[in-house]
């Protein structure tokens, strides 16, 4: 069994499991909390090209030909990349793929020229929550208060470190890779 990282797009059929099984868990946590047309219309906020290189990327984990994680990024400004839609099949949680997935898209955005990394995950997800805190993730919000005040919880983390000569050019964009892999 090996895992394997596959830059493509959110079209891709592969990504459809992703999709529709983050539609499903935001829907059942959510419901309409945010919008009326629930998590649908969030997913369907940006068009695929917002994560397509040289300001974005899209990576779906691979195994055995299962697409078990995945992953986005985007430009939100000149030097950070916004993470969206982290993921991984409920049937598969509690065995770092969601921390792989994390890593990886830190390389790549790096890899890319960001410094910085932003993000926001809702309220009702304590588990994201802790992987972004155990992770090195500093919330930009009192963790100490109900949650539910802040609706959306925001999250940095600076990367500048992961850039340097031990990385790729940043124009060759990788289409796989194992992982787990030295980067």
């Amino acid at each position: 069994m090996s895992d394997t990282f596959l830059y493509t797009n959110p079209l891709d059929p592969r990504a459809k499991p992703l999709i529709d099984e983050l539609i499903h868990e935001y829907d059942s946590r959510y419901g309409t909390y945010f919008n009326a047309e629930g998590a649908a219309a969030e997913l369907n906020r940006y068009p695929p090209e917002a994560f397509a290189p040289p300001h974005g990327n899209f990576l779906l984990l691979i195994r055995n030909g299962e697409t078990i994680g995945g992953g986005a990024f985007k430009h939100y400004d000149e030097r950070t990349a916004e993470f969206k839609r982290i993921w991984t099949r409920s049937d598969l949680r509690r065995q770092g793929l969601a921390r792989k997935v994390l890593v990886e898209l830190e390389i790549q955005a790096a890899r890319q020229g960001y410094s910085r990394i932003y993000l926001t995950t809702g309220f009702r997800q304590p588990e994201a929550v802790g992987l972004y805190l155990k992770d090195g993730y500093t919330a930009l919000f009192d963790t100490s208060a109900d949650p539910e005040i802040y609706k959306s919880l925001p999250f940095e983390k600076e990367i500048g470190h992961l850039a340097g000569p031990a990385l790729e050019d940043a124009t060759a964009e990788p289409r796989l890779r194992l992982a787990g892999a030295n980067h």
